[in-house]
């Protein structure tokens, strides 16, 4: 019998978050784990909660639409961290927690007051993710980071934008998103271990290691010949042609990852001298002529349009696609077809759209369960509405 949408609850069901973290990194992990069933309670300050709410324009209802991008299926909760009586009120929903996320900076006054080792002694089945910009040891340990740091630092702006061109960080907030899925990995892979042995863990992460782990072929490029790796624009380090090309109307890309498809290409583009030509017969004589394939081949793609080309392309069983704009991928056929943005209605800004989670479980998507929350509207329910005096901290 098939699951649907409606009735999926998740593999992480019945696992309960508590997340202390703020901007990217940390919300996205756990936003990640509320699309997977689990209960993510987000705790924020009373006085303006996370500061992604406030960055804007654009905003929808009372918060920046940054906001909205990493909290969705979340609960939120008001609590003073650094009060006695918040600490308290931490503590006691740490007790009822499976998993804890935050991202202190190291040496602040909230790291050593929710300090890991005092939690795992008072909470051993805990698991607690600890993302920070370099990373619990080194030089850099204490130093504070955002996303592009991470990406100036960990390399990603070197090797982004043309070549001989001034660095430019990537469109999207790589050194934040890759922090926040190894992060996820760590999560759960904790959380499997302790299914075998009952205790928790303390795992990190950081934007800095996230950076060096995505790296990949670029690291191991520069291992094996020890030469500095530079900006391609579009370009691939390892292959030729894979980069975007100008066609009559606009640019589009071609991924050419094998010598049979190169032939192939030459064939669709009408280039048999190309596909003659000994010199580049094979990826590595391209690769040294990497001027001269990509000049010949920009001189005969622009006979063409995009269309035409990728219509072409498509029917000769060549990887090609044309550059699309956001509004044009968020209208694509293939986009509604999969079911990547849900809507959700928001308690004061109506009907919102918002992406899903990237991976079916047996055909079905988990669902966004709801909008991302008001500043504390659920802290009456969770912590309750009485506002009493508790006593000092001394365990849960």
């Amino acid at each position: 019998m098939s699951t649907t949408a409606e009735e999926f609850t998740g593999p992480l069901a019945g696992v309960r978050v508590i997340d202390l973290s703020k901007i990217l990194a940390g919300p996205y992990a756990t936003m990640s784990l509320a699309d997977l069933g689990a209960e993510v309670i987000k705790v924020e300050h009373p006085n303006g909660g996370d500061p992604t709410r406030a960055w804007g324009p654009p905003t929808v209802g009372a918060d920046a639409t940054y906001f909205h991008a990493a909290n969705h299926s979340k609960k939120s909760v008001t609590i003073d961290l650094k009060s006695e009586h918040g600490q308290f009120q931490v503590y006691e929903l740490l007790a009822e927690a499976d998993v804890l996320v935050e991202n202190f900076r190291p040496g602040s006054s909230l790291q050593t007051i929710f300090d890991y080792k005092e939690l795992s002694a008072k909470f051993p089945h805990l698991v607690i993710l600890h993302i920070s910009a370099y990373g619990d040891h080194g030089p850099m340990r204490d130093e504070p980071g955002y996303d592009m740091v991470a990406q100036a630092r960990g390399g990603l702006m070197s090797l982004t934008g043309e070549a001989g061109g001034p660095p430019m960080k990537a469109g999207f907030a790589m050194g934040d998103l890759g922090a926040g899925l190894f992060g996820i990995i760590g999560i759960v892979s904790a959380l499997f271990e302790r299914s075998r042995t009952g205790k928790g863990q303390y795992v990190t992460t950081s934007l800095y290691e996230g950076q060096l782990a995505l790296h990949v072929n670029w690291a191991t490029n520069y291992f094996a010949d020890g030469r500095r790796p530079h900006a391609l624009g579009s370009g691939h380090p390892n292959l030729v042609p894979y980069q975007a090309y100008p066609a009559a109307d606009d640019y589009f890309v071609i991924a050419i990852g094998n010598d049979s498809l190169w032939q192939r290409l030459c064939v669709a583009v009408d280039r048999s001298d190309l596909g003659e030509d000994e010199r580049i017969a094979a990826n590595t004589g391209r690769l040294v002529h990497r001027d001269y394939v990509n000049a010949e081949l920009s001189a005969t793609l622009r006979t063409k349009s995009v269309d035409e080309w990728c219509e072409l392309f498509s029917a000769a069983g060549i990887p090609a696609a044309p550059i699309k704009h956001l509004d044009e991928v968020y209208a694509d056929p293939q986009t509604e077809a999969l079911g990547m943005v849900q809507t959700v209605d928001h308690p004061t800004a109506g009907p919102m759209r918002q992406v899903a989670f990237p991976v079916n479980f047996n055909g079905v998507r988990p669902p966004v369960r709801s909008a991302p929350p008001e500043l504390g509207a659920d802290t009456d329910d969770i912590l309750g509405a009485a506002d009493h005096p508790h006593p000092a901290t001394t365990g849960a």
